[in-house]
């Protein structure tokens, strides 16, 4: 059940980025709107299936959407976003294959049951190394302000975690959805992104 169901969420997960990063190599202020397709599907899930704190979710959501529109879609902008984006889809899914495969100790703080420290630590070793080796390919300089960069992206990611599933905890929901097979809904699938384009448009301009 949990083979089929990661051969499910592997498949959606590659179309998925398949479809972003394609996009992003031709056009990528066209990013922009396929963020915003995005946002929409996760209002029209918070509308159909959270009734308590729904308008809470939302103005979490705007604030969010907001930050979108302070990041400047330049393409020389491109490989630094990139990077961003990898490290979300990194540490979501080494996060989830560790902790599936090896998850014994619960996170004590967490929201949600699944959750475990080793899916945590796996999901920070593996996002952070193969960070490092995307910059490596790409001429980045490896700097502090670079590692500092992508580890507040990773907690970020986390973070964004946590608040969905406090979210639908609340709500008395599993998914946020059941449109993405493996996944469950939007909000699911891009929690992470949702709080991670907060702290990624603030850092860029602010730091």
């Amino acid at each position: 059940m949990v083979s089929n169901n990661l051969l499910k969420r592997i498949i959606v997960s590659l179309i998925i980025f398949t479809s972003y990063f394609t996009l992003s190599l031709f056009s990528f202020e066209s990013v922009k709107y396929f963020i915003t397709i995005i946002y929409i599907l996760i209002v029209v899930e918070i509308l159909s299936n959270f009734k308590s704190k729904r308008y809470t979710i939302i103005l979490y959501l705007s604030i969010s959407y907001l930050s979108l529109y302070l990041i400047d879609f330049d393409t020389k902008n491109l490989i630094k976003f990139n990077l961003f984006i990898s490290i979300i889809i990194l540490f979501d899914s080494f996060s989830y294959i560790i902790g599936k495969i090896f998850g014994k100790t619960k996170i004590a703080f967490s929201f949600s049951p699944n959750k475990t420290l080793e899916g945590l630590i796996g999901g920070i070793f593996f996002s952070f190394i193969i960070s490092i080796f995307y910059c490596i390919i790409f001429n980045i300089n490896i700097s502090l302000y670079l590692i500092l960069f992508i580890f507040l992206i990773i907690f970020s990611s986390f973070i964004g975690d946590m608040i969905e599933s406090y979210f639908k905890r609340i709500n008395n929901l599993k998914n946020s959805s059941n449109y993405l097979p493996g996944h469950g809904g939007f909000f699911d699938r891009f929690d992470s992104l949702i709080f991670s384009i907060l702290t990624y448009s603030i850092f860029n301009n602010l730091i």
